[in-house]
């Protein structure tokens, strides 16, 4: 049983390099895979491996200073869902491209599962804003949301250009897979104008924990080799074209023009749907 863990937290890091390479020595020593992004604005991780070694990971972590009470979402599969064990060193833990937008001294007000789940429950009047890529979202998303229409998180910022003006003037819930692009993209929006912005905490995978498919059709895309969780964060069916890396449901695996290991009907005449995908899973 390998436990996967994936948290983020904007934080001021130094030194780096000397970091990089303990880490990259713990996770060798550990036989941990999965991919630990840093940068001078924080930390963004997806690492799985065993109970003790995750834990031997997460020590070493919270000994470093601003990381004390870094605390990971959790879930669990029979394989190891990572291909190998990556520590990079990046300009942004998560690729915004907007000056001025600084999660670690402001973001938006925030919003727990439990409550949205209320506010759903009881048809309160807002917009839910996936700001999740379109080939997540055809995945799966909450019931009636908003698509930001994107193929990668730096269109986020063109695309709030286009959304409705009447917007700017009521309650706005955004989500994505695990909330750290919200970090970004609800001071982006208030800054723009957007006058109640609240993200979902924790994202899709914690509103899965804490309240199961509740108003959410399908399933969750995530960036390894599950592919996909459904509401109970277990591994489903879902498939991704070697080609492209475009997540696939059963039935689209069934299409004529799908061939394991070569291509898929959304690969096909449209290579730069490989270049899109592939630079987020890198």
């Amino acid at each position: 049983m390998f436990i996967n863990i994936s948290t983020y937290l904007f934080v001021p890091l130094a030194g780096l390099a000397e970091l990089r390479e303990q880490l990259r020595a713990v996770c060798r020593a550990c036989d941990l895979k999965g991919t630990i992004m840093l940068s001078p604005e924080g930390i963004n991780l997806f690492v799985a491996g065993t109970r003790v070694n995750i834990d031997m990971l997460l020590g070493t972590l919270r000994a470093v200073a601003g990381l004390e009470n870094i605390t990971p979402k959790e879930s669990r599969s029979e394989t190891q869902p990572f291909r190998r064990m990556l520590v990079k060193i990046k300009k942004e833990i998560i690729a915004f491209g907007v000056d001025g937008i600084d999660p670690a001294t402001r973001t938006s007000k925030k919003i727990s599962a439990k409550v949205l789940k209320q506010w759903l429950d009881e048809g309160k009047p807002l917009t839910l804003l996936d700001t999740r890529n379109d080939y997540e979202i055809k995945m799966g998303t909450f019931r009636g949301a908003v698509a930001a229409g994107i193929s990668h998180f730096r269109h986020f910022p063109g695309a709030v250009q286009k959304l409705p003006a009447n917007l700017k003037h009521e309650p706005v819930v955004m989500f994505c897979t695990g909330g750290i692009r919200c970090e970004k993209a609800g001071p982006y929006m208030e800054r723009e104008g957007f006058e109640n912005i609240l993200q979902l905490d924790g994202g899709i995978l914690k509103y899965f924990q804490e309240c199961g498919g509740a108003h959410y059709e399908g399933e969750c895309f995530v960036f390894d080799r599950r592919v996909c969780v459904d509401s109970a964060l277990q591994e489903t069916s879902s498939a991704s074209c070697f080609a492209c890396q475009m997540p696939l449901t059963p039935q689209e695996q069934k299409d004529a023009r799908y061939v394991k290991g070569v291509s898929c009907p959304f690969c096909i005449g449209q290579p730069a749907l490989t270049n899109d995908i592939r630079s987020q899973l890198d």
